[in-house]
This record gives structure tokens, C-alpha cells and sequence, in this order.
């Protein structure tokens, strides 16, 4: 892991004990072990508490580096030895005490030394987990290919990186083509045919002139990956075939005609299409997911391309399941259609699409009270340079 990332990350973990900048993690330990022998050295002989200052290097051992929690263990035995020496010999604790605070510290040293190379595995693990979510989820400028975009990204998984979902845009002498996608199951399988899925999104959105053509690229892609899976041995559960539903759309290029864009669904939720005049739904997926389309025979392996109407004043709202899918305490679904257009008919400017992404990300968290089932992907798009 890059020095700068861990350094941000320990910043961030331990906040809480710092003051002005500067690390505190020393000060609990140190006010403990100052508690401890004052208190004791104004006890009777009958009430010795100098053996609890084996509790001030385990209490360093959580908070502060493998170098302060040696220092604090010794400093512990050090203050044990002089507190415990300047009581009468009947009063003392003795030899058992002074074994129990040495071999405290000492564990405490050898736990501090754990738990510093664990965060490190954890900190690095978490680094290949945000260098692949850069490579499935790529960061795009904005505005970028002639559309301004906003995309929130939530696992149900609050460790999580990245999952099945996904959603790129692509340029291209054809037009610009958006996708949004999620595929069936989770972990690693599913973020290997997400990444199958983009690549393959990538390179025939650029090239292809139909985007007819271009699901079907990705309707062979996706059967391509299930047979490779297969042949690895690595198949999903008995009578499980992996699948993504997805919505494939096609911008067309600067200088063509407008007012149009064209949609293929691949048994996803509708697009939402929010603008000035309200927010209206696009025909529902009458297509099979991607992996599926071999089911319909051979010549109609894709679903139709839908050319629908498109204004440049609209923005084009993509969400996965785990938006559509969020539920309330009595089990009702989110209302993402009733919820947009409501709050866009009050507010227009809300169909800007960082203001609308925000919108559904906090109405979904609200409904489902933090609480995701789901990966959630919400991605909105619209021509850039439109008002509001």
C-alpha cells in the first residue's frame, strides 16, 4: 500500500485521539498508570490495587504502537517495583504481582505486535480492494463524451469495495453509449464477469456503428465467460447459471439528428426519465439478462433496440435492484418513481444529475434504514450544457 493512503487511513482511525494534529493515543494509558499509583499510595495496607497497572500497557496495546506499548509495559513494571517498595513488608504484594504485571506487559507487547500487522494486511487488502473498483467502476471526467453524470456506488457490505454491479460510459465516432449492469451473485465470480462485461462494453460501443450489434457483443461475452467459468470447475451452485441484467443506451453523435435515444434492456428496472415536465417511466425490459438470450432461439438472441423520446433538458436515472429492492420496516419496497417525481415536482433543479443521485441515494437509505440487502448502484446522465 502506497505511504500516503496508509498514512490517511491511520488518520482516520484514530481521529478520536488526536488534538490539534498531533497524536493523544499516549495520554489514556499514561493518566491510568498515574490513577493507579496515587490511589494506592493513599490506601490502607488492606486495599492494594498497584497490581490493576497490569491493565495500563493492555490498554496501550489497543490504541498505541508496538514502541509505546513496550514503553508503557516497562514503565508499568518500574512504577509496580517503586509504589509496591515504599510500603511496610507485610503490606507489600510481592514476587505473585510483579510476575503477573511483568508477563502482562509483555503479552500485551506481543498483542499490540498482532494487531499492528493485522490493520497492515487490512489496510493492504483494502488497497487491492479500491484498485479494483477503479478498474471495474473507472473514474470518468465530467462532463465527458457530451454528458454530464453522477454515479453512487453502495455495498450491503459496509467493508466492501466493490461488487457485481456496474456502469461506464463510452465515446465514440457512433454516438456515446452508457451501460449499467448487475450481475447475479456476489464476491469475486461476480466482479470477474462485471469486468468481462465492461471490456468487451468498452472496445464494440467505440466501434460498432449499431448498438444492436453491440449487445449482442455483450450477450457472447457473457456466455463466453459462463463457459470459461465452467471450465475452470469453478460453476455457481447446482442449477444456477450466472447472469447480469443490464440497460445498454445510445447518444447519438454531435450533428445527428436528436431528441432520441435508443435503449436496449436486458431484463433490468426501466430507466427513470426525470425533466421540467415531470418524470416519466421507459418501457419495461422484454428482454432475457445477459447469458439468457440463446432461450429465446437463435433470431432473437437480444433484445429489440427501443428508440425512445429524449429531451436535452431530461436526465436519464439507471438504479440496480438494491434501490428498487430497499425495504421499510413492514417489508414495502421503495417508491423510486413516486419519490422522484414528487420531489422534482416541488424543485426542477433537482434533475440535475448530482442532485438527483443524491436524492435517491438518501431516499433509499431512509426507507431501508441504513440497512442494504443489496450492492446499490445509482447512476444518472444527461447532455451536458442543459439548464437547471
Amino acid at each position: 500500500m502506497s505511504g500516503g493512503a496508509e498514512q490517511s487511513t491511520r488518520a482516520q482511525r484514530q481521529q478520536l485521539l488526536r488534538v490539534r494534529g498531533r497524536s493523544v493515543a499516549w495520554a489514556p494509558p499514561l493518566l491510568l498508570l498515574a490513577a493507579i499509583a496515587v490511589i494506592d499510595s493513599n490506601t490502607s495496607g488492606e486495599f492494594r490495587i498497584i497490581s490493576w497497572i497490569v491493565l495500563v500497557p493492555g490498554i496501550a496495546a489497543a490504541i498505541c504502537g508496538v514502541g509505546g506499548t513496550a514503553v508503557f509495559a516497562a514503565l508499568a513494571l518500574v512504577t509496580y517495583i517503586e509504589v509496591d517498595a515504599a510500603w511496610p513488608h507485610q503490606d507489600q504484594t510481592g514476587l505473585p504481582d510483579f510476575i503477573l504485571v511483568a508477563v502482562g506487559g509483555a503479552l500485551a507487547t506481543m498483542a499490540c505486535a498482532v494487531r499492528v500487522r493485522e490493520e497492515r494486511r487490512m489496510l493492504h487488502m483494502r488497497d487491492v480492494a479500491d484498485t479494483t473498483r477503479r478498474t471495474v467502476l473507472r473514474p470518468m471526467p465530467t462532463p465527458w463524451a457530451g454528458l454530464d453524470h453522477a454515479a453512487v456506488y453502495l455495498a450491503a457490505d459496509s467493508e466492501a469495495r466493490v461488487g457485481g454491479d456496474f456502469y461506464d460510459i463510452q465515446p465514440g465516432p457512433h454516438g456515446t453509449r452508457v451501460l449499467l449492469g448487475d450481475v447475479q451473485g456476489k464476491g469475486l465470480p461476480a466482479v470477474d464477469a462485471a469486468a468481462a462485461l465492461l471490456g468487451t462494453f468498452r472496445e464494440s460501443a467505440y466501434h460498432e456503428s449499431s448498438l444492436a450489434v453491440v449487445a449482442e457483443r455483450l450477450e457472447t461475452r457473457m456466455r463466453r465467460q459462463r463457459q470459461y467459468v465452467a471450465d475452470l470447475g469453478e460453476e455457481p451452485a447446482r442449477g444456477v447459471e450466472r447472469f447480469a441484467t443490464a440497460v445498454l443506451v445510445g447518444f447519438p453523435p454531435p450533428g445527428a439528428p436528436g431528441g432520441h435515444i435508443e435503449v436496449v434492456n436486458f431484463g433490468h428496472e426501466p430507466p427513470l426519465v426525470a425533466g421540467p415536465s415531470g418524470v416519466r417511466l421507459l418501457p419495461p425490459g422484454d428482454g432475457l439478462p445477459l447469458g439468457f438470450g440463446g432461450l429465446a432461439g437463435p433470431a432473437s438472441g437480444v433484445p429489440p433496440v427501443r428508440r425512445v423520446p429524449f429531451a436535452p433538458d431530461e436526465t436519464l436515472l439507471l438504479v440496480t435492484d438494491g434501490v428498487t429492492e430497499a425495504r421499510d420496516a413492514e417489508g414495502a419496497f421503495f417508491p423510486l418513481h413516486e419519490h422522484v417525481a414528487l420531489a422534482v415536482s416541488v424543485d426542477p433543479g433537482l434533475t440535475h444529475p448530482r442532485h438527483l443521485v443524491e436524492l435517491v441515494r438518501e431516499g433509499t437509505l431512509r426507507h431501508s434504514t441504513g440497512h442494504l440487502v443489496d450492492d446499490t448502484t445509482i447512476f444518472a446522465v444527461r447532455p451536458a450544457g442543459a439548464g437547471g
